[in-house]
């Protein structure tokens, strides 16, 4: 499944690189446009997120008027659901889709050759095979970014231009200790993580303070941001650890998301806020 988008996404990224022929600027052209289609989704899980703040207060007095009877707690509860216009099951589907995006855009940005240039696989596997036989043979976990590092000056069907703003896009940091410049994107990447997640706390710490400390909305509150909290000091490390072994292409990726979604999260907390007052007035 996950090889099926990225072959899909790399037709995208592809038709991007054969206008712009810029690896680094096609991938964050190609965010950019994987960012407005999924634009609706966004737009729906921040509407779901105030909701949900809303409704756990009428959730709470629902579970203690029906506590000995789960018929009409489960169906007040869809009443509920439905007079919100809210789906129970958005966040799964919200979540589904963001995981198969970031699985099927890894795949497309660790084997470029394959999913986005369409690389015959018989030349594929010959070089494969010559890599495998150099002196410096290892398990190679991108060999494909290895191959276009090493054949790409002498075969066009393997070349793609990775360099963008004075960096290699093939790089490595964790095969290029010596060079800071590999550090650059990484570095960026990790405190947007940084940012991204504080904004999201931030945001939760206002609807706690809205619905008070007390209601039932408010525990919820406060789990998702034990939660956060927890996240805030797990996701720079793994942000670390991600991106000093994989290609800066990948991290380019994920920087350039995490800024979208920086500014995405900001923008429509300010537009359904203004929404929410035009409705209440």
């Amino acid at each position: 499944m996950f090889a099926f988008f990225a072959n899909l996404f790399g037709y995208l990224l592809n038709f991007l690189y054969n206008i712009i022929q810029n690896y680094g600027f096609s991938i964050i052209i190609f965010s950019i446009i994987v960012k407005i289609a999924l634009l609706p989704i966004s737009i729906n899980q921040q509407k779901t997120m105030k909701k949900t703040a809303k409704v756990q207060d009428e959730l709470k007095k629902l579970q203690i008027k029906n506590k000995n009877n789960p018929e009409a707690l489960q169906r007040e509860t869809m009443e509920l659901y439905k007079r919100e216009k809210m789906n129970p099951f958005g966040g799964c589907f919200t979540a589904i889709v963001q995981f198969i995006l970031l699985i099927s855009v890894f795949y497309l940005i660790r084997c470029p050759l394959t999913y986005m240039k369409k690389v015959e696989p018989e030349l594929m596997e010959k070089y494969t095979q010559e890599l495998s036989e150099g002196e410096d043979s290892k398990k190679d976990s991108y060999v494909e970014i290895s191959i276009i590092r090493e054949k790409a000056a002498e075969d066009d069907n393997v070349f793609i231009n990775m360099e963008f703003l004075g960096l290699d896009l093939s790089s490595i940091p964790s095969r290029d200790l010596s060079d800071w410049r590999t550090y650059v994107i990484p570095v960026l990447y990790v405190i947007t993580t940084f940012i991204s997640i504080r904004i999201t706390t931030s945001m939760q710490k206002k609807q706690k303070s809205d619905s008070g400390n007390e209601s039932g909305e408010g525990q919820e509150i406060d789990i998702m941001m034990q939660t956060n909290k927890n996240m805030s000091l797990m996701m720079p490390i793994l942000a670390v650890s991600i991106s000093l072994v994989a290609p800066l292409g990948l991290a380019l990726y994920w920087l350039t998301n995490n800024i979208i979604m920086i500014a995405e999260r900001l923008l429509l907390n300010v537009l359904i806020k203004d929404e929410e007052e035009e409705v209440d007035a």
